[in-house]
């Protein structure tokens, strides 16, 4: 009897616990103003070593943090950079045959032997003519020595052949990566015949076939795809290609856009089922956007984060050249671009936002730079409020996207967009849906930090079923 009633109080007192759980409202997470320390770096590329990142772009421009919020410029230019010990001696050759005084986008990888590998690219700049090598260096920060240049484009008789730039590649952009095999391989490419991929031994770090400019995965006739970046996910089991649409200055229409591939060497295919290899400009067209802009998912294009008075700065104008990187610690993915700013010129600075993968496994991207926010469940009382709502399109245009004023209550959206919307009770696994038009956004609700209100507010991203983003931050006016 008294095992009985023993047993009957533990059960009482399992289901009072189970049903305390049940009931427990999701807590949200306090943020602070994490006083954002901010570097001008183009085309960054992101490597974590030494416990830290480290982001190298175009100019041998180089910058270092240790939480992705607090940057250090380390170096701004060719004439500054510690990188290499004489950097104009070192690369004389290369500045000659690119006829050029500077460097373009380049990327570190450490390679298994533990030494940093800088893959550096030299560009004449209004033609392909270019060269792509890679040095070496015991230490992140250098000095790097020469070990070869490896390929060019433009008049060299590389490989015996008359080049063509409408279907070879301009050999600059490299990202060099090892895939979930451990084999070693280098993505690159800009404009002209499109982005190209190789593979790379990883004990010297330089191609396996020199005789060969690899396999190609999307672009051509000059179309205006470049910044290859891939990012292996393990969960999804996807390889992700990373690209930038349209031209990188201020009134380009700079975007990113995303597709995916099972294989590293492709096919790679976008959200509506199209293969990455007819992204191309049409043939005997220069810089034909309208051919390419329905193909890849979009990730980010020019936005006001509040209606244009002429004066704010409030909001991106052509991000892109993004690299990627994940946090195994955190489980967490992080974007790193450079962006140029509305009402801003031609003056950019490097941005790190959150991404996350919705069910179907594609990347949505957060409204608002990274500060520390991580994702939760949320109650519908915590979603509901006033918005500033951002609906993209796939067009390749410097037209900037303005904010829209919604309010999200009880499952409906109404004010100046009208639809509904519906909160996942498992938001950081599962789908939050947004309907708008009959047109549905799968995504994630994040409670983030604003900076431009100074404030803490909830934040959808989602993407529809062809590929186009939508933004809402919450307005606490």
């Amino acid at each position: 009897m008294k095992k009985l009633i023993l047993r009957m109080g533990i059960s009482l007192l399992t289901l009072s616990l189970l049903s305390s759980c049940k009931n427990e409202e999701p807590v949200e997470q306090v943020l602070k103003d994490p006083q954002f320390e901010n570097v001008s770096v183009h085309d960054p590329s992101i490597i974590k070593a030494e416990e830290s990142y480290y982001i190298l772009g175009s100019h041998t421009q180089f910058a270092k943090s240790e939480d992705l919020i607090h940057w250090n410029q380390l170096s701004e230019n060719v004439n500054q950079t510690n990188l290499f010990e004489d950097i104009r001696k070192e690369l004389e050759e290369e500045f000659d045959y690119a006829k050029t005084d500077t460097l373009w986008a380049g990327d570190i990888q450490q390679l298994k032997n533990g030494k940093y590998y800088m893959y550096y690219c030299l560009c004449q700049g209004t033609s392909p003519l270019s060269v792509l090598g890679v040095a070496v260096a015991d230490s992140i920060e250098g000095p790097y020595k020469k070990v070869e240049s490896f390929l060019y484009s433009g008049t060299s008789p590389q490989f015996d052949k008359t080049y063509d730039a409408t279907v070879d590649p301009n050999v600059i952009d490299p990202h060099v990566f090892y895939d979930n095999d451990d084999r070693l391989w280098m993505v690159y490419g800009s404009y002209s015949g499109g982005i190209y991929i190789m593979e790379m031994d990883g004990d010297t770090g330089l191609p396996i076939d020199e005789n060969s400019y690899g396999t190609k995965l999307l672009g051509g006739n000059h179309s205006r795809i470049e910044a290859p970046y891939i990012l292996y996910n393990s969960e999804t089991e996807y390889y992700y290609l990373f690209t930038s649409f349209g031209g990188l200055d201020s009134f380009g229409g700079y975007n990113m856009r995303v597709a995916r591939s099972k294989s590293v060497e492709g096919p790679y295919i976008d959200g509506s089922g199209q293969e990455m290899i007819e992204a191309k400009g049409s043939e005997g067209t220069t810089f034909d956007d309208v051919s390419i802009e329905n193909y890849g998912n979009k990730l980010m294009g020019n936005f006001l984060y509040e209606e244009d008075d002429g004066l704010t700065n409030a909001g991106y104008v052509s991000p892109g050249h993004n690299s990627a990187i994940y946090n195994e610690e955190q489980n967490a993915y992080y974007l790193i671009f450079h962006t140029r700013f509305p009402n801003g010129g031609e003056n950019h600075e490097v941005r790190v936002h959150q991404f996350y993968f919705t069910e179907d496994g594609w990347p949505i991207v957060t409204p608002v730079r990274y500060a520390n926010e991580k994702i939760a469940n949320y109650t519908a009382s915590m979603v509901n409020g006033s918005y500033r709502l951002l609906e993209f399109s796939k067009e390749i245009s410097d037209s900037i996207v303005e904010p829209k004023e919604v309010t999200l209550e009880n499952g409906k959206l109404s004010g100046k967009i009208t639809g509904g919307w519906t909160l996942s009770s498992d938001n950081i696994e599962k789908d939050s849906i947004i309907k708008i038009n009959e047109k549905e956004y799968r995504g994630k609700f994040i409670s983030v930090w604003d900076e431009n209100q100074e404030k803490q507010v909830m934040s959808y991203t989602g993407v529809s079923e062809e590929g186009v983003p939508l933004y809402l931050i919450q307005s606490k006016e």
